[in-house]
Protein backbone atom coordinates (compact mmCIF):
# COMPACT_ATOMS: atom_id res chain seq x y z
CA UNK A 1 0.00 0.00 0.00
CA UNK A 2 1.22 3.43 -1.25
CA UNK A 3 1.95 6.25 2.05
CA UNK A 4 -0.82 8.50 0.01
CA UNK A 5 -2.96 5.30 0.82
CA UNK A 6 -2.38 4.79 4.16
CA UNK A 7 -3.01 8.37 5.05
CA UNK A 8 -6.31 8.23 3.53
CA UNK A 9 -7.49 5.53 5.46
CA UNK A 10 -5.90 7.32 8.95
CA UNK A 11 -7.37 10.33 8.25
CA UNK A 12 -10.70 8.89 6.84
CA UNK A 13 -11.21 6.77 10.32
CA UNK A 14 -10.37 9.86 12.58
CA UNK A 15 -12.80 11.47 10.70
CA UNK A 16 -15.46 8.85 11.43
CA UNK A 17 -14.26 8.31 14.99
CA UNK A 18 -12.03 11.42 16.44
CA UNK A 19 -9.18 8.81 17.97
CA UNK A 20 -7.59 6.39 15.90
CA UNK A 21 -4.89 3.51 17.97
CA UNK A 22 -1.57 2.51 16.02
CA UNK A 23 -2.23 -0.93 17.12
CA UNK A 24 -5.78 -0.95 15.23
CA UNK A 25 -3.93 0.54 11.71
CA UNK A 26 -1.78 -1.91 11.79
CA UNK A 27 -4.13 -5.13 12.51
CA UNK A 28 -6.36 -3.31 9.35
CA UNK A 29 -3.19 -2.52 6.79
CA UNK A 30 -1.16 -5.41 7.99
CA UNK A 31 1.96 -2.64 8.13
CA UNK A 32 4.49 -2.39 11.14
CA UNK A 33 4.35 -0.18 14.12
CA UNK A 34 6.94 1.94 12.51
CA UNK A 35 5.02 2.90 9.80
CA UNK A 36 2.18 3.74 11.41
CA UNK A 37 3.99 5.99 13.62
CA UNK A 38 6.03 7.59 10.61
CA UNK A 39 2.58 8.42 9.04
CA UNK A 40 1.24 9.74 11.99
CA UNK A 41 4.35 11.93 12.52
CA UNK A 42 3.69 12.99 8.71
CA UNK A 43 0.27 14.16 8.72
CA UNK A 44 0.95 15.71 12.57
CA UNK A 45 3.69 17.83 10.53
CA UNK A 46 1.13 18.83 8.20
CA UNK A 47 -1.49 19.86 11.25
CA UNK A 48 -3.93 17.14 9.74
CA UNK A 49 -3.87 15.25 13.16
CA UNK A 50 -2.38 15.28 16.78
CA UNK A 51 -0.15 12.52 17.97
CA UNK A 52 -0.83 10.69 20.56
CA UNK A 53 0.63 8.13 23.59
CA UNK A 54 -0.18 5.10 21.21
CA UNK A 55 -1.86 6.85 18.74
CA UNK A 56 -3.72 10.04 17.34
CA UNK A 57 -6.40 12.26 17.49
CA UNK A 58 -8.27 14.40 15.19
CA UNK A 59 -7.01 18.07 14.99
CA UNK A 60 -10.67 19.21 14.95
CA UNK A 61 -11.32 16.71 18.06
CA UNK A 62 -12.83 18.58 21.56
CA UNK A 63 -14.71 17.30 24.30
CA UNK A 64 -18.29 17.63 24.09
CA UNK A 65 -19.95 20.07 26.28
CA UNK A 66 -21.25 18.36 29.76
CA UNK A 67 -24.98 19.41 28.63
CA UNK A 68 -24.44 16.52 25.88
CA UNK A 69 -22.62 14.21 27.59
CA UNK A 70 -25.34 13.89 29.82
CA UNK A 71 -27.69 12.59 27.07
CA UNK A 72 -25.21 9.71 26.20
CA UNK A 73 -25.63 6.35 27.66
CA UNK A 74 -27.53 7.96 30.62
CA UNK A 75 -28.93 4.68 31.48
CA UNK A 76 -25.24 3.46 32.07
CA UNK A 77 -24.48 5.98 33.57
CA UNK A 78 -26.99 6.00 36.29
CA UNK A 79 -26.21 2.20 36.94
CA UNK A 80 -22.57 3.17 37.16
CA UNK A 81 -23.26 5.66 39.41
CA UNK A 82 -25.30 3.61 41.82
CA UNK A 83 -23.13 0.89 42.20
CA UNK A 84 -19.82 3.20 43.13
CA UNK A 85 -21.60 4.79 45.42
CA UNK A 86 -22.30 1.55 46.84
CA UNK A 87 -18.96 1.75 48.68
CA UNK A 88 -19.73 4.98 50.90
CA UNK A 89 -20.94 4.48 54.05
CA UNK A 90 -22.58 7.48 56.03
CA UNK A 91 -19.84 10.04 57.58
CA UNK A 92 -17.38 9.82 54.63
CA UNK A 93 -15.16 12.07 53.46
CA UNK A 94 -14.98 12.47 49.63
CA UNK A 95 -14.00 13.64 46.29
CA UNK A 96 -16.19 14.25 43.29
CA UNK A 97 -14.57 14.84 39.44
CA UNK A 98 -16.63 16.91 37.52
CA UNK A 99 -18.09 15.11 34.28
CA UNK A 100 -21.48 13.66 33.71
CA UNK A 101 -20.22 10.36 35.24
CA UNK A 102 -19.37 11.31 38.55
CA UNK A 103 -23.03 13.57 38.60
CA UNK A 104 -24.19 10.63 38.83
CA UNK A 105 -22.27 9.19 41.27
CA UNK A 106 -23.21 12.59 43.20
CA UNK A 107 -27.02 11.80 42.57
CA UNK A 108 -26.54 8.25 43.85
CA UNK A 109 -24.99 9.86 47.05
CA UNK A 110 -28.12 11.62 47.59
CA UNK A 111 -29.61 9.76 50.69
CA UNK A 112 -26.05 9.45 52.47
CA UNK A 113 -25.73 11.27 55.61
CA UNK A 114 -23.06 13.54 56.94
CA UNK A 115 -20.39 13.69 54.24
CA UNK A 116 -17.75 15.56 53.85
CA UNK A 117 -16.95 16.59 50.29
CA UNK A 118 -14.89 18.31 48.05
CA UNK A 119 -15.55 18.98 44.57
CA UNK A 120 -14.62 21.15 41.55
CA UNK A 121 -18.09 20.92 40.08
CA UNK A 122 -20.30 23.23 41.20
CA UNK A 123 -23.72 21.38 39.91
CA UNK A 124 -21.88 18.37 42.19
CA UNK A 125 -21.43 21.10 45.17
CA UNK A 126 -25.56 21.87 44.73
CA UNK A 127 -26.78 18.70 44.63
CA UNK A 128 -24.93 17.74 48.14
CA UNK A 129 -25.15 20.43 49.74
CA UNK A 130 -27.24 21.64 52.53
CA UNK A 131 -28.80 18.23 52.95
CA UNK A 132 -28.67 15.20 55.52
CA UNK A 133 -26.03 16.83 57.61
CA UNK A 134 -23.15 16.99 54.12
CA UNK A 135 -20.60 19.86 54.37
CA UNK A 136 -19.31 20.43 50.78
CA UNK A 137 -16.15 22.36 50.17
CA UNK A 138 -16.42 23.95 46.50
CA UNK A 139 -12.84 23.91 44.95
CA UNK A 140 -11.34 27.10 43.13
CA UNK A 141 -10.21 27.75 40.03
CA UNK A 142 -10.79 28.72 36.55
CA UNK A 143 -14.46 27.54 35.07
CA UNK A 144 -13.89 25.15 32.23
CA UNK A 145 -15.42 25.89 28.75
CA UNK A 146 -16.78 22.22 28.36
CA UNK A 147 -18.28 22.26 32.14
CA UNK A 148 -19.39 23.76 34.83
CA UNK A 149 -16.13 22.81 37.07
CA UNK A 150 -13.10 24.63 38.19
CA UNK A 151 -9.50 23.73 36.66
CA UNK A 152 -6.36 24.91 37.17
CA UNK A 153 -3.40 25.85 39.23
CA UNK A 154 -5.95 27.12 42.20
CA UNK A 155 -7.55 23.89 41.82
CA UNK A 156 -4.30 21.54 42.54
CA UNK A 157 -2.63 23.91 45.75
CA UNK A 158 -6.23 23.78 47.01
CA UNK A 159 -6.33 20.17 46.85
CA UNK A 160 -3.17 19.51 48.67
CA UNK A 161 -4.93 20.42 52.04
CA UNK A 162 -7.34 17.65 51.67
CA UNK A 163 -7.57 13.83 52.27
CA UNK A 164 -10.15 11.68 51.49
CA UNK A 165 -11.74 8.61 52.55
CA UNK A 166 -12.63 8.24 48.40
CA UNK A 167 -12.37 10.11 45.34
CA UNK A 168 -14.42 9.49 42.45
CA UNK A 169 -12.77 10.32 39.11
CA UNK A 170 -13.77 10.39 35.63
CA UNK A 171 -11.63 10.22 32.23
CA UNK A 172 -11.78 11.29 28.44
CA UNK A 173 -10.46 7.75 27.73
CA UNK A 174 -8.73 4.57 28.70
CA UNK A 175 -6.45 3.12 26.02
CA UNK A 176 -6.28 -0.23 25.04
CA UNK A 177 -3.24 -0.96 26.73
CA UNK A 178 -5.02 0.44 30.33
CA UNK A 179 -3.64 4.18 30.38
CA UNK A 180 -6.46 6.53 31.87
CA UNK A 181 -6.12 9.57 29.64
CA UNK A 182 -8.01 12.86 29.50
CA UNK A 183 -8.33 15.90 26.95
CA UNK A 184 -6.04 18.96 28.74
CA UNK A 185 -2.89 18.96 30.89
CA UNK A 186 -4.88 20.57 33.45
CA UNK A 187 -7.75 18.47 33.81
CA UNK A 188 -5.50 15.62 33.68
CA UNK A 189 -2.96 16.95 36.42
CA UNK A 190 -6.33 17.61 38.65
CA UNK A 191 -7.28 14.47 38.48
CA UNK A 192 -4.17 12.99 38.90
CA UNK A 193 -4.19 15.04 42.36
CA UNK A 194 -7.60 13.86 43.27
CA UNK A 195 -6.59 9.84 42.90
CA UNK A 196 -3.18 11.17 45.05
CA UNK A 197 -5.36 12.63 47.28
CA UNK A 198 -8.16 10.11 48.77
CA UNK A 199 -7.18 6.29 50.30
CA UNK A 200 -10.03 4.79 48.09
CA UNK A 201 -10.16 6.16 44.39
CA UNK A 202 -12.17 4.99 41.84
CA UNK A 203 -12.85 5.45 38.42
CA UNK A 204 -16.22 5.49 36.90
CA UNK A 205 -16.50 5.09 33.25
CA UNK A 206 -18.78 3.73 30.79
CA UNK A 207 -18.16 1.44 27.96
CA UNK A 208 -18.00 4.33 25.10
CA UNK A 209 -14.41 5.36 27.12
CA UNK A 210 -12.84 1.69 26.48
CA UNK A 211 -9.93 2.28 23.61
CA UNK A 212 -10.24 5.73 23.48
CA UNK A 213 -7.44 7.59 23.49
CA UNK A 214 -7.35 11.34 24.90
CA UNK A 215 -3.81 13.49 24.39
CA UNK A 216 -3.17 13.30 27.65
CA UNK A 217 -2.17 11.05 30.34
CA UNK A 218 -4.29 11.00 33.84
CA UNK A 219 -1.59 10.00 36.39
CA UNK A 220 -1.46 7.57 39.07
CA UNK A 221 -3.91 5.11 37.12
CA UNK A 222 -1.85 2.14 39.15
CA UNK A 223 -3.01 3.78 42.57
CA UNK A 224 -6.42 3.21 41.97
CA UNK A 225 -8.62 0.70 43.79
CA UNK A 226 -11.46 0.17 41.24
CA UNK A 227 -13.23 0.88 37.58
CA UNK A 228 -16.51 0.66 37.89
CA UNK A 229 -18.29 0.24 34.58
CA UNK A 230 -22.19 -1.20 33.14
CA UNK A 231 -20.24 -3.77 31.46
CA UNK A 232 -16.93 -5.00 31.58
CA UNK A 233 -13.95 -4.08 28.25
CA UNK A 234 -13.22 -6.97 26.11
CA UNK A 235 -10.94 -9.67 27.51
CA UNK A 236 -7.75 -8.06 26.69
CA UNK A 237 -8.21 -4.97 27.62
CA UNK A 238 -9.04 -6.07 31.49
CA UNK A 239 -5.88 -8.06 31.64
CA UNK A 240 -3.77 -4.37 30.83
CA UNK A 241 -6.25 -3.07 33.61
CA UNK A 242 -5.43 -5.54 35.89
CA UNK A 243 -1.60 -5.59 35.35
CA UNK A 244 -2.14 -1.75 36.56
CA UNK A 245 -4.14 -2.86 39.59
CA UNK A 246 -7.31 -0.85 39.45
CA UNK A 247 -9.75 -3.95 39.76
CA UNK A 248 -12.83 -4.11 37.77
CA UNK A 249 -16.51 -3.55 38.87
CA UNK A 250 -19.06 -4.32 35.96
CA UNK A 251 -23.01 -3.31 36.68
CA UNK A 252 -23.77 -5.96 34.71
CA UNK A 253 -21.33 -9.44 35.31
CA UNK A 254 -20.47 -11.14 31.82
CA UNK A 255 -22.48 -14.21 31.34
CA UNK A 256 -20.18 -17.66 32.33
CA UNK A 257 -18.72 -18.97 28.77
CA UNK A 258 -20.64 -22.90 28.24
CA UNK A 259 -18.94 -25.91 28.57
Amino acid sequence: MLPEQRHHYILDELDKHGVLAVADVVRALSVSRETVRRDLNTLAGRGLLTTTHGGALSAERREAHLDIREGENAAAKQAIGVRAAAFVPDGASVIVDSGSTTQAVARALADRHRLTVYTNDWRIALLLARRNGNRVTVLGGELADAEDAAFGLDTLTQLTQYHADFAFIGAGGITQDAHLTDYSRLAAEVRGRMIASAACAIVVADCSKFGRVAPVRIRGFETVRYLVCEVPPERAMQRAIASRGPQVVPVVEPRPARA
